[in-house]
């Protein structure tokens, strides 16, 4: 045990480098997020994630945007637990045969307007497990997806830039009559 305390104060620990973008352009980014929302809305973004089965590697980096360096609640933009209160669907996954009814629920419980997002490449076709007996090709055979965000997994700032992309793709389709 004094061999481990001892090695601990000599060595640093390994952690991984900090993520490449500064504070400021998260800052950004999660304002223009948040703006978008409330100009759509009227209030901030609640977001309600859906695992369909996936390796949990999206889950990681969706859970990213909570911790300190991202700290999506600051402004104003959270995560709920129940899909009474959202107004995105996160689904992740390669959306196995036993969550289609399951996610098929969550989809029909969310209120309108609502907005489905498939987060990750599994999401979006099966990924690596396309092909599998149970897995589906992806989240939009069973729901209708506004917006794809690539990546295995995709980093937190760009899961940030689509639903920004995604709020103001919608804005501006609610601008022109």
């Amino acid at each position: 045990m004094r061999r481990l305390l001892f090695k601990s104060l000599i060595h640093s620990p390994l952690t991984e480098p900090r993520p490449p973008a500064s504070s400021l352009a998260v800052g950004e980014l999660v304002h223009a997020l948040d703006g978008a929302a409330r100009r759509r809305l009227g209030r901030s973004l609640a977001i309600r994630a859906v695992d369909a089965g996936s390796c949990n590697g999206c889950e990681l980096e969706m859970n990213a945007l909570g911790n300190a360096f991202y700290d999506l609640e600051r402004f104003g933009i959270r995560f709920v637990a129940s899909p009474r209160h959202a107004d995105v669907l996160l689904v992740t996954g390669p959306m196995s045969r036993n969550m289609r009814e399951a996610v098929r629920r969550t989809y029909d419980a969310t209120p309108d307007p609502k907005w489905v997002v498939a987060l990750g490449d599994c999401a979006r076709d099966g990924g690596c497990f396309a092909g599998s007996y149970a897995v589906m090709d992806g989240v939009s055979a069973v729901l209708p997806v506004d917006l794809h965000i690539p990546g295995c997994p995709p980093p937190p700032v760009e899961i940030l830039k689509g639903l920004l992309a995604l709020l103001e793709g919608v804005n501006s389709k609610a601008a022109t009559p």
